[in-house]
């Protein structure tokens, strides 16, 4: 909490509402994960109750997203934040953007431990499990830096990504190869082809929101750079 300044205010009101809002997005970050954890666990053990209690969790995301986009935009127009108050309630509303598409991406995924494989195409769902746990990974390492507004454990996160992309790629090959030696299961590996999508995606966001983090802690957008700019960015002094 002291990197982000909150004693600064005069006004303890403003405090609390940046805290009960920064709570907010930690509540809606855990459902996520939760969600992301639950899906690839019921695809690993062929659990179609809990698939559909992924599902039906959905709406409960959505309903963050709203409320916590509602307060942001109370607060910029009652407060009129400037500087990092003004960077923190913009990173805050672009990462539950990302939450919530994970969620969508979760519910994807979910939907395929609805289907049934044979014992061949069971391999293929271990390597999804593979990238699935990469990818969980990444996303519980990214909620805790937007906790802390870690910036070094953000840009750790945004580094992983590339790993994840790799695994995406080789399980995409597996995946087209499986296809070709055996027609018949092409409805059911383009399944798990999309699922393995959904998990490079989620991937990602959280390199979406490792860089809103970046945005906050040093006042500067590294969207779109080369990594040695984000490096730079990153290993350079704070504002």
């Amino acid at each position: 909490m002291d990197k982000m300044n909150m004693n600064k205010h005069i006004s303890g009101k403003f405090n609390e509402e940046l805290e009960a809002v920064r709570n907010r997005v930690l509540s809606m970050g855990g459902l996520v994960e939760k969600q992301l954890q639950d899906a690839l666990l019921a695809i690993q053990k062929g659990d179609a109750d809990l698939a559909e209690k992924v599902l039906s969790s959905d709406h409960k995301v959505n309903k963050l997203e709203v409320q916590i986009d509602e307060e942001c935009v109370h607060i910029i127009a009652k407060r009129q934040p400037a500087a990092s108050d003004l960077r923190l309630v913009i990173a805050i509303i672009k990462t539950i953007a990302d939450l919530e598409r994970i969620g969508d991406e979760a519910e994807r995924i979910a939907k395929v431990a609805k289907e049934s494989f044979n014992n061949d195409q069971q391999q293929l769902l271990v390597s999804l499990e593979n990238l699935g746990q990469q990818v969980l990974s990444m996303l519980h390492k990214v909620l805790d830096a937007f906790a802390r507004m870690d910036l070094e454990s953000a840009y750790d996160v945004h580094q992983q990504d590339e790993q994840a992309d790799r695994q995406y790629e080789a399980l995409t090959r597996q995946l087209m190869t499986y296809m070709m030696e055996d027609s018949r299961s092409i409805p059911k590996i383009m399944n798990v082809l999309w699922s393995a999508r959904s998990l490079e995606r989620i991937g990602d966001r959280c390199q979406n929101i490792a860089e809103y983090i970046i945005f906050f802690v040093k006042g500067k957008d590294v969207r779109h750079v080369s990594p040695e700019s984000m490096e730079r960015t990153v290993m350079g002094k704070k504002d």
